[in-house]
């Protein structure tokens, strides 16, 4: 399994309750379409853009209650009603278009705090709404789920910086790569440098330290969604581990959860405290 940027939360899991399937599944089939908008095919940058402004409008017809055009993606008719009923706040969902429409514009990332303002909208409203859906958000909530959401969206960059850089990105703080001593050439290159191993390196225990801070919100859900949310951090630490188990080589040695791997997981789940 890799740790995808739209699927903080596993959607149509077994061990999500039952009630809540749909609603996650309505706001995943929202992420996943507007990203794909964002990020699949081959499309010019305006048409992208055009697009996630096309759901932006949506949003505002829900939010104005105002009747669907014909035109409409269907999505947005399973998404309405899940808004009103758990009186989701639309900010969420700008966020995350905001988001992908920065994906379109923008390949570079100055320093640390910028790369974590691009996750507070990419990645941080996932968790949020979910918290909104069980009924248990609160400020101490909404903060440890923002580090878990901002964890897996950085775990996600660190194991595609390859991909990535096919897609012409670069997520490495370009302030980083300067202190360690790594250049974009060496990124083109797949060099696994000495210099290298020691900025992945950092990258590695940052996520690892976020996600551990976001860790104690899986014993404040309720029932299974506390459970699915426990398989989710330590699948998440599991990628930071195989990672380094690679030698920070990403490049030819992307890491992936085996059978094996979620064997352990699970084990972890049932004897991780915090």
């Amino acid at each position: 399994m890799p740790v995808d940027h739209y699927e903080n939360f596993p959607v149509a899991s077994l061990l999500l309750p039952k009630a809540l399937r749909a609603p996650i599944e309505a706001i995943y089939q929202f992420a996943r379409a507007a990203d794909d908008i964002a990020d699949e095919g081959d499309a010019p940058a305006d048409e992208r853009l055009r697009g996630l402004a096309e759901f932006d409008a949506a949003l505002d017809r829900i939010e104005a209650n105002a009747p669907h055009e014909a035109n409409e993606p269907p999505l947005f008719a399973r998404l309405a009603p899940v808004i009103r009923q758990y009186r989701l706040p639309f900010s969420c969902f700008h966020d995350l278009l905001d988001a992908f429409a920065q994906d379109v514009r923008q390949t570079r990332y100055a320093d640390y705090p910028e790369l974590l303002d691009y996750c507070r909208r990419s990645a941080n409203p996932v968790g949020r709404l979910v918290l909104r859906l069980c009924g248990t958000p609160t400020a101490t909530a909404d903060e440890q789920s923002d580090a878990i959401c901002s964890a897996l969206q950085l775990i996600n960059f660190w194991q595609d910086v390859g991909v990535d850089w096919q897609k012409a990105r670069v997520y490495l703080p370009q302030e980083d790569l300067r202190r360690f001593g790594v250049t974009e050439e060496d990124i083109a290159a797949a060099r696994v440098t000495p210099e290298w191993r020691a900025l992945l390196g950092f990258q590695v225990e940052r996520a690892r330290a976020l996600m551990l801070a976001g860790a104690p919100l899986t014993h404040r859900l309720p029932g299974r969604l506390g459970w699915e949310i426990r398989l989710t951090v330590q699948g998440g630490l599991r990628i930071l581990e195989k990672i380094e188990q690679a030698d920070y080589d990403v490049f030819r040695r992307r890491p992936t959860l085996s059978a094996w791997d979620w064997c352990v997981i699970a084990r972890r789940v049932f004897t991780f405290t915090m």
